[in-house]
């Protein structure tokens, strides 16, 4: 029996091949594009071997046309089905050897004018072995001529589905428009990816579901690893992930148990949502995994080979310049164990053995080589550095404290007139306040409740700060008072003790004040990847990208707008649960509040709001914006007029704003339209009610009822999947990766007048400084992971870029265009901006332009260009 169907499945073949089996006249012929996956992954050449005998025994990936006009009562009034039609040559067609390129296949569909114009097409993959089908094209189709099935998607064999595989056109409905014959598709796709709730998620399952941050801590190795669940609770609200369903641990049924090395790449994530089939993309992952599993050991084992630390900053400059020696039997224990690419990464290849980093380009101009320790790039930085999201307009002076007075008492501001009236070009605090020069850096209110816990039982030796900045009349900020607070109690309550330090450049003095600003520097560094980069654009996000998922169906408007920003999004914050900022993960060793990083993150959400996200209303709550900025003409609103980020970013702003409406209005012509939606109504009270669940109660929260709540919110959620998450990410290695600008993590409290820490500060500064902040193996670990984060892979998808074909839709497809139009526009416009001697925040005296939000990037490091998503 066995034989004979091979036969005759050898007969078709050969008949197809000499073109005896001709097509009959009603025809419908197609294309469909494949990365198969011996392609990817060449451990799998026994899969390529079954599928190709199951070819040969007609086991083969078929298609099968649904209509879009004709329901068919025998089918549950879904379209009317075509006959099952096989992908042809599939043992013949020629399978390219590099990962990412293409199998172009053939099928022909039998067609008659009973059927109607194809709107879905059915596929059931009968191999062994899963593929990425990336396109579907059927050609002269009568009455319509091309339609293209946009798919980009992982079809596992078909027997893993419980509802066979199904794809879409390119066109776009609203619920209500949807052709009655694929209404059934639409409503049963929604279905597969909502799941049921239940059961164990496995690699190749499509579910989308929600979870608690209940897996950052590893309670069965030990109580400190411990960690309180984040989300579902008033004491610990956070926005919700993606459910990985693992069982629970051992020792505390609410938290789920972890994977381990070298498994954490198998962490369920949706299949469609993990890192792209291109190697390099691949890379980062594994790159990630490197760093926890090799590279770290091997910064450990070189240190305790070692036992010094950096003593001068010409020791640290040797990192970049030079590199760093590494004994030869250490190099031989670990280089059988780290991959060739790696290897490559990490090691120079001119025969010595040393660790190399590229040089940050904060310090790559020699011409001014200590131009980072000036006061005029610490302020700078807040404009235009790394996290340049928290300066705010002081508007009244001392600063005071908004903490609990039921908790907290005395922790107003002790700075004085005296300390900073001599520093502000002649003018009182009085006029200073009044004109708007004075601004504020605050890090008390978020550090100050946890500040006795981190000191005690953490190795951190750390200060709530305040800085107060001046701006001058060549529109820079001068810092003119740094004030460091550590808690005391007082009766009860919990009070503070504060310092105050003003600007010295000479002495011990100096090297105090350079102590002063590297405390500050070491809270912004926590606040800026706990909470600018962590909670405010990775994790606000994957709720969207779940619920997007769960409750729009693929052919809905808001869908296709969305869907692009929401690459890999779901994967990177996976593995950042699993290696960054898990229970003694990267964050956690190398971060000021250690242990108490995501529950410090989990207060501060809290105070979250979805509409301050909005740049220019993100402007106006900090008093940068005097007054409301609708367009651009308002940019003479902005107090700090050169402000880079804030004047490139209300530039994307407006980009993104237009392109939204113009897309939105299109599909939406009325309000009663939105408000009639119910796949977008849906959507958006999963959002509140479970995504963003702890916050739903929030009078903040647009109703969506009408189209402008509409267009808002979906800005708001592309800005914070682009150029918000570009400008806090890109700029790492810039800035961090030197990192005596930015230390992360403090050890030891600023020496006191009269002890041997201060005798020993005015004998050997540089080497006090260094003991006091970031040990050496917490700060080559920091290089090496911001080294990572800020890279730009080689399949970067940009704002605006969209693949081919994703709508059939002409005024969308224009709005489109227009978008990149002006995109293009902006980027000339930063350039022009970055040459003009005026704008003196724009360079600064490191010589580092602002292209954090250059809409196109390059490859690798460039500090330039706003992807699509957040991808890493």
């Amino acid at each position: 029996m066995i034989l004979g169907n091979l036969a005759s499945s050898v007969g078709n073949v050969v008949g197809d091949i000499t073109g005896l089996n001709k097509p009959s006249k009603n025809t419908i012929t197609g294309s469909v594009v494949i990365v198969k996956k011996n392609v990817l992954d060449f451990t799998t050449v026994h899969s390529t071997v079954a599928d190709s005998l199951f070819e040969l025994l007609g086991n083969q990936v078929s298609l099968q046309l649904v209509s879009a006009e004709n329901p068919d009562p025998a089918n549950e009034n879904g379209g009317k089905l075509g006959k099952l039609a096989a992908l042809e040559y599939w043992n013949l067609t020629y399978t390219p050897l590099l990962a990412g390129d293409d199998s172009l296949y053939k099928v022909s569909f039998e067609w008659d004018e009973e059927f109607g114009i194809p709107g879905a097409i059915i596929l059931r993959n009968n191999h062994t072995a899963e593929f990425f089908l990336k396109t579907i094209t059927l050609e002269n189709v009568p009455g319509e001529g091309r339609i293209h099935f946009v798919c980009n998607s992982w079809v596992y064999p078909d027997r893993r589905y419980k509802k066979p595989r199904i794809f879409f056109s390119n066109k776009t409905y609203l619920p209500h428009e949807t052709p009655a014959a694929l209404r059934k598709y639409r409503e049963e796709e929604l279905q597969v990816l909502r799941g049921d709730g239940t059961g164990q998620l496995k690699t190749g399952d499509r579910v989308y579901d929600y979870a608690l941050y209940n897996d950052l801590g590893d309670p069965d190795k030990g109580a400190d690893l411990a960690r309180p669940v984040l989300g579902g609770s008033a004491r610990y609200p956070y926005p919700r992930r993606g459910r990985t369903s693992r069982p629970p641990s051992k020792t505390d049924p609410k938290t789920e148990s972890r994977l381990f090395l070298p498994n954490i790449l198998n962490v369920y994530v949706p299949r469609d949502e993990q890192f792209a089939h291109l190697k390099l993309s691949d890379f980062i992952a594994y790159n990630l995994k490197g760093l926890v599993n090799q590279i770290i050991p091997l910064l450990e084992a070189f240190v305790n080979y070692t036992p010094n630390e950096f003593d001068s900053f010409k020791d640290v400059d040797n990192l970049f310049f030079n590199g760093l020696p590494l004994p030869t039997d250490l190099i031989n224990q670990v280089a059988n164990n780290i991959p060739l690419e790696m290897m490559g990464e990490f090691f120079r290849s001119d025969g010595q053995q040393l660790l190399k980093f590229p040089v940050p380009k904060l310090i790559e101009d020699r011409s001014n080589p200590f131009a980072w320790r000036t006061d005029e790039e610490f302020g700078r930085e807040m404009l235009a550095g790394l996290n340049p999201l928290l300066i705010q307009l002081l508007k009244e002076f001392p600063p005071v404290s908004n903490l609990d007075p039921q908790v907290y008492v005395n922790q107003d501001s002790s700075i004085t007139k005296q300390d900073i009236e001599y520093n502000l070009d002649g003018l009182t605090v009085e006029e200073a306040l009044s004109r708007k020069r004075l601004f504020i850096l605050d890090h008390h209110d978020t550090i100050m409740p946890y500040l006795q816990t981190i000191n005690e039982y953490t190795e951190a030796k750390t200060y709530a700060s305040r800085t107060i900045l001046f701006l001058r009349g060549d529109g820079t900020l001068k810092p003119v008072a740094i004030e460091l607070s550590l808690p005391k109690m007082e009766e009860d309550k919990i009070g503070c003790v504060n310092k105050v330090y003003t600007p010295a450049e000479h002495g011990v003095e100096g090297w105090i004040w350079m102590l002063a600003k590297a405390f500050v520097n070491v809270n912004d560094s926590g606040h800026h990847q706990l909470v600018s980069h962590w909670l405010n654009t990775h994790a606000v996000i994957e709720p969207f990208v779940i619920a997007t998922n769960r409750q729009l169906s693929v052919v809905h408007p808001i869908y296709k707008l969305l869907h692009p920003h929401f690459r890999d999004t779901m994967t990177i914050n996976a593995l950042a649960r699993e290696l960054l900022i898990n229970a003694n993960g990267i964050i956690e060793r190398t971060f000021c509040p250690g242990k108490y990083s995501l529950e410090m993150s989990s207060v501060i959400y809290k105070s979250w709001n979805f509409m301050d996200q909005a740049l220019p209303n993100d402007l106006k709550k900090r008093g940068i914006a005097d007054g409301d900025i609708k367009s651009l003409d308002d940019l003479d609103r902005l107090l700090i007029k050169d402000y880079p980020y804030a004047v490139d970013g209300l530039k994307i702003w407006f980009a993104i704003e237009k392109w939204v409406r113009d897309y939105c209005s299109f599909y939406y012509k009325t309000d009663e339209m939105v408000q009639r939606d119910p796949e977008l109504q849906a959507w958006w009270k999963e959002l509140r009610e479970v995504g963003h669940g702890d916050k739903k109660d929030e009078p903040w929260w647009p109703k969506m009822q009408n189209l402008e709540d509409l267009i808002q919110s979906c800005t708001i959620i592309i800005w914070i999947a682009s150029a918000l998450h570009a400008a806090v990410n890109y700029g790492q290695y810039a800035y961090g990766g030197y990192f005596p600008n930015r230390p992360t993590l403090s050890r030891r409290f600023m020496p006191e007048k009269g002890t041997p820490e201060y005798a020993e500060l005015e004998k050997n500064p540089e080497k006090v400084f260094f003991r006091i902040m970031s040990s050496q193996l917490q700060s080559l670990i920091v290089i090496t992971v911001v080294e990572t984060l800020s890279n730009h892979a080689s399949d970067e998808v940009y704002l605006g870029q969209r693949t081919p074909n994703w709508t059939t839709d002409a005024v969308p497809l224009q709005a489109s265009d227009a978008f990149n139009r002006r995109l293009a526009e902006i980027e000339g416009e930063i350039l022009k901006m970055n040459i003009d001697k005026k704008l003196k925040n724009r360079v600064g005296q490191v010589n580092v332009p602002y292209n954090l939000l250059h809409p196109t990037g390059e490859i690798g490091i460039s500090g330039k260009g706003i992807p699509n998503s957040i991808s890493i």
